[in-house]
């Protein structure tokens, strides 16, 4: 080979080992690349190993530093609950599902002191034998197994009852266990001695209170009593003395007594009904009564009040609202007697409106009353009408006060109504009058009875200087029908007359008796209501030829209604058995009236109060002489007093009432008594009382009772229709 061949052939081996060195050269740049990158990444991750593990380290540190922390609290909750429980005075003890016990603090190991046994572990069983054995729990008499046996059996229940144990100290102690869910319990013992100790002394002073609340009543009842069975005899022989010719000294000396022995009555009644109310011990009636009926009665009784006054009292009862209720009569006539009563004392000169409105439910059969009392009297200052309705409050100055009172008339009121479960109200001005108000509602035992009515038609004239009345009047006739009309005199009267006219209502004040002949010669043929203060001086006029009827003042609604509407002349049957009837007069026998009282001045009031009477009168002095005199004398009616010698009232109804059951025969037995206590009323009726007065006697009432027990067959009781 040639040395130009050798060296072209060397050349060429020689490009290759250059190429192959670059080329692993390359690669292990390639290499060294791969190597580097893995490197950075592997000491990457090493930085990042190292991290965690120093962030677990710390992790580890904080969480063994927390744990230290968080042993250190509990062991001092745990120390401080722990000496809590050991600090308070009741024990505390906690036991597992064996009944042994695990812990327990001093009060709960007081019991136990001097006891080596009682100590953690100790179960139930023995701690029950070691208070019987050592004497520790007074058993009352009890066996000491019967009493473990109890105890146990309670222990062992899933939900032991709290029981009280007595120790030999006379300390009280109640245990209180709770089970758990896995049968661990939670013992209390309670040391209730002071509570036992103070129920003891509440009890002591409950029974020295109720002892004396019994005293109290009784005190009061008697006092109530005894005040009132000399009042009887001054406020009676009062009365029957302005009855006597007197001079105006005499006549003014003998209304003062009266008047203030009323007034001291009125005073004894509102103290007593104030301390029942306040006690709790009143109690409400239900019975049928006649509200509108009782209404105009405590109006009556209100009509002397208003004798020295220009004052008159209406009465704007609505003619379509019942008038029969169920209720307690007496408690809602004392409100009326309040509320008009201070009416008329507070209002000088004007009028009294007492105005009834309701609204009558037929599915429930209730009616919802409304009770309005207005009046022209001096009113209320604003700042003072939330205190009217407090007790022993009155409008006017204590310091300078005009008006006589106690000041517990509203505040009783309020009181009652509320007890009805109604509501009172008062909206006044000072200088220009006062509204009082009250609703209730009250089951209805019947409803307005119109059916009788007849349609009135044509027009009616009125004569009425008082705008109020008048204007009431007017309402009144336009809803039966009429058109009303008022007239200024008795001129304008007989100028407005015509054939339509059908009604004259008449003021007899007004128009004296000179509009009767007027009327009749105009030829007026309808019917003439007078009304007037006192009835009766019309009869005694003569009829002039005319339709004429008295209308007492107020002007009552259903009586206007009744002559107006109900009104219907007499059959020739009834006439002639009205004849009959008054020309056998002259043969019947005197009404015999037996009273039963011990006092001889009330005797006395008595027989004066009902000499004009034409009866035949018999007293008995005690209860055993009215038995006696029931039999013997065999009267009508009986007026028996409850406080008497040797046998009371009560018992001598009884004895009555027996008696009638073996005769069949019934005789009205009307209670005459100074008891007024609530309650009592109910304890005498139930002795077989037909009807209930309290004292002071009052001639109205005497009279009233009188003519509504007169049997047939005897003699009118009074001559005298008028005095009737």
């Amino acid at each position: 080979m040639s040395l130009t061949g050798k060296l072209t052939q060397e050349r060429r081996a020689r490009l290759a080992a250059e190429r192959l060195l670059e080329q692993k050269q390359a690669e292990l740049f390639a290499a060294n690349q791969k190597l580097g990158a893995h490197a950075k990444k592997l000491s990457a991750e090493i930085v990042e190993t190292r991290a965690e593990v120093k962030n677990v380290r710390d992790e580890n540190l904080r969480v063994k530093t927390d744990l230290s922390i968080a042993q250190k609290k509990i062991e001092i909750a745990e120390r401080r609950l722990w000496l809590s429980i050991e600090s308070i005075n009741d024990g505390f003890a906690f036991f597992n599902a064996d009944s042994q016990m695990i812990i327990a603090n001093r009060a709960y190991l007081w019991v136990f002191d001097g006891l080596e046994d009682v100590a953690p572990g100790v179960s139930y069983v023995t701690l029950l034998q070691l208070l019987t054995e050592e004497g520790i729990v007074d058993l009352e008499g009890q066996a000491p197994a019967a009493w473990r046996a109890t105890m146990l059996s309670r222990w062992q229940s899933p939900a032991p009852d709290p029981v009280t144990i007595r120790l030999w100290n006379g300390e009280y102690i109640k245990l209180i266990d709770q089970r758990g869910h896995g049968g661990d319990v939670v013992s209390l013992a309670l040391n209730i001695s002071e509570t036992v100790r103070y129920q003891r002394e509440l009890k002591e002073a409950r029974d020295n209170a109720e002892t004396a609340a019994r005293a109290k009543s009784a005190f009061l009842a008697n006092m109530s009593h005894e005040i009132r069975t000399p009042m009887n005899g001054v406020v009676g022989m009062a009365e029957l003395l302005l009855e006597t010719p007197l001079d105006d000294e005499q006549n003014l000396f003998a209304k003062t007594i009266k008047n203030s022995g009323e007034a001291l009555l009125v005073i004894i009644n509102d103290v007593l009904d104030f301390s029942k109310l306040d006690a709790e011990k009143m109690v409400l009636q239900h019975e049928a009564f006649d509200f509108e009926g009782a209404l105009n009665e405590v109006v009556m009784l209100l009509q002397p009040a208003l004798q020295d006054k220009e004052v008159q009292i209406i009465v704007d009862y609505d003619m379509f609202l019942p008038t029969h209720f169920i209720g307690d009569v007496g408690r809602l006539r004392q409100v009326l007697t309040n509320l008009i009563g201070n009416a008329v004392k507070f209002t000088s000169k004007g009028c009294v409106l007492v105005r009834v409105v309701g609204v009558f439910d037929p599915v429930a059969n209730k009616t919802r009353l409304h009770v309005s009392v207005q009046d022209t009297g001096i009113g209320i200052p604003a700042d003072k009408q939330v205190h009217v309705f407090g007790e022993f409050n009155q409008v006017d100055d204590a310091r300078n006060r005009s008006y006589e009172g106690t000041g517990l008339g509203l505040s009783i009121s309020q009181k009652l109504i509320r007890m009805m479960g109604g509501e009172i109200w008062v909206e006044s001005e000072e200088g220009v009058g006062s509204t009082f108000g009250f609703k209730v509602e009250l089951a209805t035992e019947a409803q307005a009875d119109t059916s009788t009515w007849k349609a009135l038609e044509g027009r009616a004239l009125v004569l009425e200087p008082s705008d109020l009345i008048a204007d009431t009047a007017q309402k009144q006739l336009s809803r039966l029908g009429l058109s009303a009309e008022r007239c200024a005199t008795a001129s304008d009267a007989i100028g407005a007359l015509g054939e339509d006219v059908t009604v004259v209502l008449a003021d007899s004040a007004m128009v004296g008796y000179d509009l009767l002949p007027a009327l009749d010669a105009a030829g007026y043929k309808g019917r003439v209501v007078l009304m007037s203060a006192q009835l009766g001086t019309y009869q005694q006029q003569g009829d002039n030829g005319l339709d004429v009827h008295e209308l007492l003042k107020p002007l009552v609604t259903r009586q206007l209604v009744e002559k107006l509407c109900l009104a219907a002349p007499r059959t020739e049957e009834a006439a002639s058995v009205a004849a009959d009837v008054f020309e056998a007069n002259g043969e019947k026998r005197k009404m015999r009236i037996l009273a039963a009282e011990d006092n001889k001045t009330n005797q006395l009031v008595f027989r004066k109060m009902v000499k004009a009477l034409d009866i035949d009168l018999k007293f008995a002095g005690n209860g055993r002489e009215a038995v006696e005199l029931y039999q013997s004398f065999e009267p009508d009616l009986v007026f028996m007093d409850i406080s008497m010698p040797e046998m009371d009232g009560k018992e001598a109804t009884r004895a009555i009432r027996a008696l009638e059951a073996e005769s069949g025969k019934h005789v009205p037995v009307l209670a005459l008594t100074a008891h007024a206590m609530g309650g009592d009323k109910e304890e005498i009726m139930s002795a077989g009382m037909d009807q209930f007065l309290t004292k002071p006697l009052r001639k109205a009432e005497i009279y009233a009772a009188i003519g509504g027990y007169q049997p047939k067959g005897v003699q009118p009781v009074q001559a005298d229709e008028a005095a009737a």
